[in-house]
């Protein structure tokens, strides 16, 4: 990893191609965002080796409806925020790097269980994420002689790399700005000005209603409601969809891989629908809070 990371570092120190202009030849500023995309993605994922795959502490098994990550510098109370959200012990002090492990921990939200890991990383753009930002609109296909065609209007240098290389992910991103027990009235207005920012006190729990409605926010949920014949709906447990446009073949997947097989017709009652109930098949598209009966053959 150590000679990875020399590596970037003198790519870094010579993309203004300076280096290569006094060597005689100068090297595309693409080419060179090429291999360092290439490098980042090695610290990664690390060449061949005996097997033991990534690095520890990079990744926790999703068992859940979806993953939110703390990321910030030391001492700025993330393990005191996962331990008053989601129950969970992680170590607190007044030193910084007291946590060096993920910590996984479990909050309970409007039905959903969001699950946790708390990544410390500084460079996550050199990593290939991109916080609050959509993926370009870039299309392209290898030819069978070789090359690629692009589809794209207008694309920029460094979104032709990202989408060419393939690695990279765009997700929403808040910002917990913590310790708002210290400063003035003044200045927490101002902070509440700053786009995709909740401030909080970690140590007091404040604020933390608002924090949770703008993650339920950002991650984009649909929960459904499931009804059996002749009992009233079941409010208490609801399956949760990703927000992108969820139909009822994928709800019957979420319940069990199996259950579309013997799917006959669905009742849906809620805001997907015109009456209360209507009789859907596998590809209608639901909407959050909608009730459900299924059918089978």
């Amino acid at each position: 990893m150590s000679s990875t990371l020399v590596k970037i570092t003198e790519i870094e120190a010579n993309q203004d191609g300076s280096d290569s202009k006094e060597q005689g030849h100068s090297t595309p500023p693409g080419l060179l965002k090429a291999r360092l995309a290439n490098l980042h993605r090695e610290l990664i994922i690390p060449k061949g080796g005996g097997g033991g795959g990534p690095g520890e502490g990079f990744n926790v098994a999703q068992t859940d409806d979806a993953r939110i990550g703390f990321v910030g510098f030391p001492s700025v109370g993330k393990s005191t925020l996962l331990s008053n959200l989601a129950g969970v012990y992680s170590e607190v002090a007044s030193y910084e790097f007291t946590t060096l492990a993920t910590v996984p921990g479990v909050i309970r939200y409007k039905g959903a269980k969001i699950q946790h890991k708390k990544i410390i990383e500084n460079e996550l753009k050199g990593f290939g994420i991109h916080l609050n930002s959509k993926s370009p609109n870039i299309g392209f296909k290898k030819k069978d002689k070789g090359g690629i065609k692009l589809t794209a209007t207008h694309p920029q240098k460094d979104d032709l790399i990202n989408v060419v290389e393939g690695n990279r992910v765009y997700i929403p991103c808040i910002y917990m700005l913590n310790k708002i027990d210290q400063i003035s009235i003044e200045e927490l207005d101002i902070i509440y000005k700053v786009p995709h920012c909740v401030p909080i006190s970690s140590h007091h729990c404040w604020n933390f209603d608002d924090l949770l409605e703008k993650i339920w926010d950002y991650l984009k949920l649909v929960r459904i409601y499931t009804k059996l014949k002749g009992q009233l709906p079941d409010y208490t447990s609801p399956v949760v969809l990703p927000y992108s446009r969820p139909t009822v073949e994928d709800f019957c997947k979420k319940i069990h891989k199996n259950l579309i097989k013997e799917f006959k017709y669905a009742l849906v009652w809620g805001l997907s629908v015109k009456h209360n109930p209507q009789k859907v098949d596998k590809d209608h598209m639901l909407e959050d809070e909608d009730v459900i009966q299924i059918m089978k053959k």
